[in-house]
């Protein structure tokens, strides 16, 4: 194949991400060990050759342009795929290694992912696993996460989505609250009670309650004067307490429905759920160490 690339192009590419991650070309030439002069002189190279401005300078720091986060996210793909395929020639990578970045919501790190992980690391003892536990959305290439897990899909075409559980939906109260508000026998009945609300944190959208009705798949967006967000751990421990209902994952309450401090309802008018999907950045070389941690899930999570 014809050569398209000479040794300070490559350093130059390699100059640019540690700039573009470090966000300063003054700590990225203290990682590399050359002068931020030479970082500034290699990127001032590089766009000229692209004919595009890669970082927007101040005096106090540089961001990436657009095109620049594009180019980066390329950039950042075909050096990782570089670095396995020489562990993997060199016989480095026999067994997956090296620091995994996840991002999991507060709901499922702590009932299925979390419990996992002593498991895992102990069949892959080379392999870090650094989880960031939150609902929001993350930045893939910006933050450096190499997968994701969310209820739902992320529309974008540069990310693989993986399903993993259909995860089962259930109605649930308190006894103390059935004993003094009633037991609810129909949808309808829903008016008649304190329904705690739960709600997106990236809109305030309130989450709608999922129920068959007949065969039939409804969606109702019942009232309540209590809600939380961004964690929906909040809307069980309302619940627990007497608040009033709430429609929640049922592996999330197995125990307390199990001894009795939860109860519940209507449940001619289950059987619905919600699914978790696994997100992580399209590549054609998926590094070892995220594709051990995918089939370790798919392994032990239920199907």
């Amino acid at each position: 194949m014809q050569r398209l690339f000479d040794d300070l192009q490559l350093g130059s590419i390699e100059l640019f991400c540690l700039a573009a991650e470090a966000g300063s070309f003054t700590a990225a030439a203290l990682v590399a060990g050359v002068t931020p002069a030479a970082v500034s002189r290699s990127v001032s190279r590089m766009e000229e050759r692209l004919g595009v401005r890669l970082f927007a300078r101040t005096t106090r720091s540089v961001k990436l342009t657009d095109s620049g986060r594009r180019y980066y996210e390329e950039c950042r793909q075909a050096l990782a795929q570089l670095v396995e395929a020489q562990r993997e020639v060199m016989g480095q990578q026999q067994q997956p290694a090296g620091t995994l970045r996840i991002s999991i919501p507060t709901t499922y790190a702590h009932h299925r992912i979390l419990p996992l992980l002593p498991a895992f690391r102990a069949r892959f003892p080379d392999v870090k696993v650094e989880s960031h536990i939150s609902n929001r959305n993350i930045d893939f290439v910006g933050e450096g996460y190499d997968m994701a897990i969310r209820v739902r899909a992320i529309p974008d075409s540069g990310l693989i989505a993986r399903p993993l559980e259909d995860a089962a939906l259930v109605m649930i109260a308190s006894p103390d609250y059935l004993k003094r508000a009633g037991v609810p026998q129909t949808l309808d009945d829903l008016a008649q009670h304190e329904c705690i609300q739960y709600e997106l944190p990236s809109s305030g959208r309130r989450i709608a309650w999922l129920f068959t009705d007949n065969g039939v798949q409804r969606e109702i967006l019942a009232e309540g004067s209590l809600s939380c967000s961004d964690d929906v751990l909040g809307g069980v421990t309302l619940a627990k307490h007497g608040a009033g209902l709430f429609q929640t994952y049922r592996f999330i309450v197995e125990n307390e429905l199990a001894n009795g401090s939860l109860v519940e309802v209507l449940k001619p008018y289950g059987g619905r759920s919600r699914p978790f999907t696994l997100l992580y950045p399209q590549s054609r070389h998926v590094p070892l160490k995220l594709r051990a941690f995918i089939d370790f899930l798919v392994e032990h999570l239920p199907r």
